[in-house]
C-alpha cells in the first residue's frame, strides 16, 4: 500500500472524510478466529478503510440480519477445463462469491507455451476477480519429449517477474526431487522469491522429500491416511470438487474423524464447467456441502478464504480487516450459503447473460499440425504371446496394466475380441506422424470411435474405437476442427464439438458447447459406454504422466510406479 492510498483510508477510518461504500449493521465473519461480530465496514477505493460505527458516506447497504464474509478463493483451478474462454468461467464463478482464483494453466502451457500464458493473462485482466497464475515446473521428463510448446528459460523467468504469477505448481517429477535433479533445482532456485507450489500425490509416497524442497501444496489422493502424511510434512492440501472428480466428502469425513485442525486445507474446483457453476454454484457449493457433512460453519468459511490466502501469501485477501482488499460476500444464511451480493474491490459483481469474447491470436487457433491420417496408421500387429492392455476403470482416472493372450495376427481386430478396443495417442505437433496404437479394456464402444484433444498434461489427442476406419475418421475430424471431440460410427461423423482455441476452448459460448457435449456423451452411452461412466473422462486422463498405473502417449506406453515412469517396448 502506498502512502497516498494509506492517507485516504486513514481519513475514512478517523471519520474525517466519507467512505465510498458502507456495509451497515452486518454480522461480520472474523476469518482469524472463525467467529462473528457486529459492526459497519467502510470501503474506500476498493479497500477496507475501517470497521466500527457511524462512518460518514452516501452509499450505504443495510446489512441488518445478514452476514458479511471475505470473498471466496479457488485455491487450484484449471480454467481451460470449462471449455470456454477464461473470462466466461471467472464471471460465472464471481457471481457465486469466488473473487480470487489460483490458476494452474498446465494444459495451456503444454499445447501453446508462452503465447498460451499471455492469452490467459490478457483474457483475465479485466475479469471481476483476482486471477493469479502458477507456472508448471515441468512434466515428467520421460513423457515430455516431443512437446514443442515449451518455455525457454528466458520466457520462464520473465514471467516470474509478473506480480500475477505467484510461483510454481504441479511438479510431477518427484523422482527429480528425491534424486536432486540439477535442472529442477536450478528452476526452483531461480524462482526462490516466488511460492514453491505442489506436486501430484499419485507420483510418490515421499512427501518428506517434497517438503524438504519446500513444496507446500498437494491434492487429496484416494487414501486420506496419505493426506495426513502430507499435512505432517507441513504441506497445505487442496480439497477438490469439480465436474468430474469428487473428493470433498472423503476429505471432510477424514478431517472430522481424525479430529484435526482444518487450517491446512482449502477448497478448489480444479476444473468446473460453467453450466455446473450456474446450476449448483462454485466454491459456495463446496462450503454448503462441507457444512452439511458436519464441518463447523466457521471452519468451512476459513477453508474458502483465509486458508488459501495464507497458503499463497496473499496478505491483502481472505479476511475482513482494515487495509485489506474489499472483496466481500453478503449472505442471508451462512449454512445454506444464500448469496445476496458479491463485491470485488468494493464494486458489486453483476450477473451477466452474455460474456464478451476478447480477441484471440490467430496462431492459437491452429495448434494441431499432424498430417491427415490413413486407416493403415491404426494397424496393430500382434506378434507376442502376451500383449499389454490398458485397463480403464469405471469412475476412476487411474488405470491398470493387464497382460492378455491374443491370437497372433497382422492387425488386432476388436470385433474378434469383444471385450477389448484399440486406443491411439497422436502427437499434434511436428507436422509429421507420431503416434502409438495399443489395446484397452473397460471402454466398450461399439460400431465406432471417439477422438478428443482434451488430454490432461499431454499435447496429444486420444482415439478409442473398434474400427480402424472410424478411428482414422475421428482423428481427421479433429484436424479439420482444430481440436475438440468427435464421434464417428460406421464411416459417418455423428457429432463434432469444435474447440478451435488451442484445441481446448470453444468460441460459441458455454450453453452451445455444453449442449453439444451432452449430445456427445449421450451418443457414446448409446454406443455402449455405461451410464455410470463419464465417457470423456478416460480420454482426458489416459495420457497424464502423473497418474498410475499405465499411460499412453505418442511416444509409447509408460508404466508409472511410485516416482518412476518406464517406457514399454512394443
Amino acid at each position: 500500500m502506498n502512502k497516498s492510498l494509506y492517507d485516504k483510508l486513514s481519513k475514512v477510518c478517523k471519520k474525517e472524510s466519507p467512505a465510498d461504500l458502507i456495509f451497515r449493521d452486518a454480522h461480520i465473519f472474523d476469518a482469524y478466529t472463525a467467529s462473528f461480530y457486529d459492526g459497519d465496514v467502510a470501503v474506500k477505493q476498493g479497500y477496507i478503510a475501517g470497521i466500527g460505527k457511524d462512518f460518514p458516506g452516501d452509499t450505504v447497504i443495510d446489512c441488518k440480519g445478514k452476514y458479511l464474509f471475505p470473498g471466496f478463493i479457488d485455491a487450484h483451478a484449471h480454467l481451460e477445463a470449462a471449455l470456454v474462454p477464461p473470462n466466461e468461467v471467472i464471471s460465472a464463478a464471481a457471481a457465486c462469491g469466488t473473487t480470487s482464483f489460483i490458476v494452474t494453466p498446465h494444459e495451456v502451457w503444454t499445447v501453446a507455451g508462452k503465447e498460451g500464458i499471455d492469452y490467459l493473462l490478457k483474457q483475465s485482466e479485466k475479469s471481476p476477480a483476482n486471477v493469479f497464475l502458477m507456472l508448471p515446473y515441468c512434466i515428467s521428463p520421460s513423457l515430455s519429449e516431443g512437446h514443442e510448446a515449451k518455455f525457454s528459460s528466458t520466457d520462464f523467468f520473465s514471467f516470474l517477474k509478473n506480480p500475477r504469477i505467484l510461483g510454481l505448481e504441479e511438479l510431477m517429477d518427484t523422482r527429480g526431487v528425491i534424486h536432486s535433479n540439477p535442472v529442477l533445482w536450478k528452476t526452483a532456485d531461480g524462482a526462490e522469491s516466488k511460492f514453491p507450489g505442489g506436486y501430484s500425490s499419485f507420483l510418490s509416497l515421499d512427501s518428506e522429500a517434497c517438503s524438504l524442497m519446500k513444496l507446500q501444496t498437494g491434492q487429496i489422493p484416494k487414501d486420506f491416511s496419505y493426506t495426513l502424511d502430507e499435512v505432517h510434512a507441513g504441506m497445505h492440501i487442496h480439497i477438490k470438487e469439480d465436474s468430474a472428480v469428487h473428493k470433498l466428502e472423503t476429505s471432510i469425513q477424514g478431517i472430522l474423524s481424525k479430529g484435526i485442525d482444518s487450517r491446512s486445507f482449502s477448497f478448489c474446483t480444479d476444473g468446473k464447467k460453467v453450466g455446473d457453476i450456474l446450476r449448483e454454484g462454485h466454491i459456495n457449493h463446496l462450503i454448503r456441502r462441507a457444512i452439511s457433512l458436519g464441518l463447523p460453519v466457521g471452519k468451512a468459511y476459513q477453508m474458502a478464504s483465509i486458508n488459501a490466502a495464507e497458503c499463497y501469501h496473499l496478505s491483502h485477501l481472505g479476511v475482513i480487516a482494515p487495509g485489506k482488499q474489499a472483496d466481500l460476500v453478503l449472505l442471508s444464511d451462512p449454512k445454506k450459503v444464500d448469496i445476496e451480493a458479491v463485491f470485488h474491490k468494493g464494486k458489486r459483481v453483476e450477473k451477466k447473460e452474455k460474456y464478451p469474447l476478447p480477441h484471440c491470436p490467430k496462431e492459437l487457433k491452429k495448434t494441431l499440425h499432424f498430417p491427415p491420417l490413413e486407416e493403415e496408421d491404426f494397424h496393430l500387429p500382434i506378434f507376442k504371446q502376451n500383449s499389454t492392455v490398458i485397463g480403464i476403470q469405471e469412475g476412476e482416472i487411474r488405470s491398470s496394466r493387464l497382460q492378455v493372450n491374443f491370437r497372433r495376427s497382422n492387425n488386432f481386430d476388436p470385433l474378434e475380441n469383444p471385450d477389448y478396443r484399440k486406443i491411439a495417442s497422436i502427437s499434434r505437433n511436428n507436422g509429421r506422424k507420431r503416434m502409438c496404437v495399443a489395446i484397452c479394456s473397460g471402454y466398450p464402444i461399439r460400431q465406432g470411435a471417439v477422438a478428443s484433444s482434451l488430454s490432461r498434461d499431454c499435447d496429444g489427442i486420444l482415439v478409442i474405437g473398434d474400427s480402424d476406419r472410424d478411428m482414422c475418421l475421428a482423428a481427421n475430424e479433429l484436424l479439420r476442427t482444430q481440436g475438440g471431440v468427435s464421434v464417428v460410427s460406421q464411416g459417418t461423423v455423428l457429432f463434432s464439438l469444435a474447440l478451435p482455441i488451442m484445441g481446448l476452448l470453444t468460441e460459441c459460448g458455454h450453453e452451445k458447447a455444453e449442449e453439444q457435449l451432452r449430445l456427445v456423451k449421450e451418443k457414446l452411452h448409446e454406443m455402449g459406454i455405461g451410464t455410470a461412466m463419464d465417457p470423456l473422462l478416460p480420454l482426458a486422463f489416459l495420457s497424464s504422466p502423473s497418474i498410475p498405473e499405465i499411460r499412453i502417449t505418442p511416444r509409447g506406453m509408460y508404466v508409472i510406479k511410485g516416482a518412476q515412469s518406464r517406457l514399454l517396448k512394443q
